[in-house]
């Protein structure tokens, strides 16, 4: 072996020296600029330039980076929700931070990867490295209840890293693959969820924040609700068609999405018909509360926020909200223009319409729409068309069908010798699937139960002949006063007997 002369040695570590100090050196001459930068330069310019500054670099490398934004203008990004959940179930021994969460009524956790937070996957042959990043942005100012306020928020994205000349794989097989599997993970545990209208987001923030979430753990389903059997079939074909109809709207020039109107009396089952729909579609359900809502604006914030394959609930339409009808809301936009104050939109009900049936109900795909109310009269005719309400399903009393349904879940037993006494009785009175289920659950002996309802049916009948008496004595009091004919005089005599 060799021995390097002394010269040589001493000229090596020369050059080393002197290639350290010009790292130093350019090391502290970046962290001034980047010190100065972030001092002098307006936040708002700091993204842009560090941005230039990489796209120059980038021209001197082989690499290639992809952005995957969370939302693509108002609509959410496909591809950001999937390579969420795809990234998810990558995790790797390098990964030195991951979000960590149990949802309540769940056995299992989730796993997220957390902000700043690298992962590399491979397809193919080819490497590629996901980034998990985020980003501050000011919405600007805006005029809420009155007082100027500036709303800042977080836009999250992903930054996927390849060789250049592996692009045509990455877009057009690895991307379709990461989409395609988060799916299938999706379906495979998915938990359903019931969203409801986050104030704060609405107003401004991203459009993921508009709406807040808790786990829908509702047991309903069509097997358990009292309802009359071939109403059941009807609404679990229609649904059935629906979600497989994809092509078929599209080729009809149709948004793919189907109206639904419960009404009926309180306490028939309305509620537990939209749970029922959820759990059979698998969709999570979100609660449009229209009474907090100020414009048209902020409804339509509010569509473009809720995700595909969906069940979108209004309930109570008929004394939810007031909407303006369209004659008034001419009066009352000069009115607002004449105002002093700060010009408010209200929320009308041609905005309403375009919401259910206009350009922007397209803003999505596979959506159920529902509203219930329990005085269908009251609505406006242009709500009740076909488009906007397509199925009207009238949720009405427990029928001798619902009965024996409700007495298979709530008592264990499909006959009992009083069956026939409580099916007569039911017929002649008219009583909720509620009512009745709460007799049921009266006593765990089924036969206290059924004599309790039975009772109760009985009682429940003379209230009603009792008032029904009552109101036929004031109208004979109202024809004795105001005089009527001889033929109201008689009628009138006969009820008084």
């Amino acid at each position: 072996m060799t021995t390097p002369a002394p010269a040589d040695f001493k000229n090596a570590v020369a050059v080393a020296k002197a290639v350290l100090s010009a790292a130093a050196s350019v090391t502290a001459t970046a962290m001034v600029v980047q010190s100065m930068v972030h001092t002098i330069v307006p936040c708002e310019l700091q993204g842009l330039l560090f941005s230039r500054i990489r796209g120059f670099f980038s021209r001197f490398s082989n690499e290639m980076t992809m952005v995957v934004d969370e939302y693509d203008g108002f609509v959410q990004n496909e591809l950001f929700e999937a390579a969420q959940v795809f990234l998810a179930a990558k995790q790797s021994p390098s990964t030195t931070r991951i979000r960590v969460s149990k949802p309540t009524k769940e056995n299992h956790f989730t796993v997220a990867m957390d902000r700043n937070q690298a992962l590399v996957d491979t397809f193919q042959g080819v490497e590629l490295k996901w980034v998990s990043a985020s980003r501050q942005l000011d919405s600007g100012h805006r005029v809420h209840h009155g007082r100027n306020t500036t709303v800042q928020y977080e836009v999250q994205y992903f930054e996927l890293t390849f060789h250049k000349k592996h692009k045509e794989i990455v877009l057009n097989s690895y991307l379709p693959f990461v989409v395609s599997e988060a799916k299938s993970m999706k379906q495979g545990k998915k938990t359903l969820k019931l969203h409801t209208p986050s104030f704060d987001g609405v107003y401004g923030g991203p459009l993921s924040d508009s709406w807040a979430s808790v786990n829908l753990d509702h047991p309903a389903t069509f097997g358990t609700l009292a309802m009359d059997l071939e109403l059941k079939k009807t609404i679990m074909d229609d649904l059935e068609r629906f979600v497989r109809r994809k092509e078929y709207y599209r080729r009809v020039g149709k948004a793919w999405k189907r109206g639904y109107l419960l009404y009926g009396p309180p306490g028939t089952g309305k509620s537990s018909l939209i749970a029922a729909m959820a759990n059979y579609l698998n969709f999570d359900i979100y609660d449009l509360e229209l009474s907090g809502l100020r414009s048209n604006a902020e409804l339509r914030r509010l569509l473009v926020a809720t995700a595909n394959q969906s069940v979108l609930v209004v309930e109570d339409i008929d004394c939810t909200i007031e909407l303006q009808d369209r004659k008034s809301e001419t009066r009352a936009a000069r009115m607002n223009m004449m105002s002093t104050d700060y010009p408010r939109e209200d929320l009308t009900l041609s905005g309403f319409l375009n919401f259910i049936d206009g350009l922007w109900s397209s803003c999505g795909d596979e959506r159920i729409i529902i509203f219930t109310t329990n005085h269908k009269e009251k609505l406006d005719s242009a709500l009740l068309r076909p488009g906007r309400m397509d199925v009207h399903v009238h949720m009405s009393y427990c029928t001798p069908c619902g009965f024996r349904l409700l007495a298979s879940n709530y008592l264990g037993i499909d006959h009992h010798e009083l069956f026939d006494q409580i099916e007569s009785s039911i017929t002649a009175a008219r009583v909720t699937p509620a009512e009745v289920a709460e007799q049921l659950m009266k006593s765990d002996e089924p036969e206290l139960a059924l004599k309790d309802l039975v009772s109760f049916l009985a009682d429940h009948k003379r209230k009603e002949t009792e008032e029904v008496i009552k109101e036929k004595v004031c109208q004979c009091q109202l024809v004795e006063e105001n005089g009527g004919t001889e033929e109201e005089s008689d009628k009138c005599k006969i009820i008084e007997e």
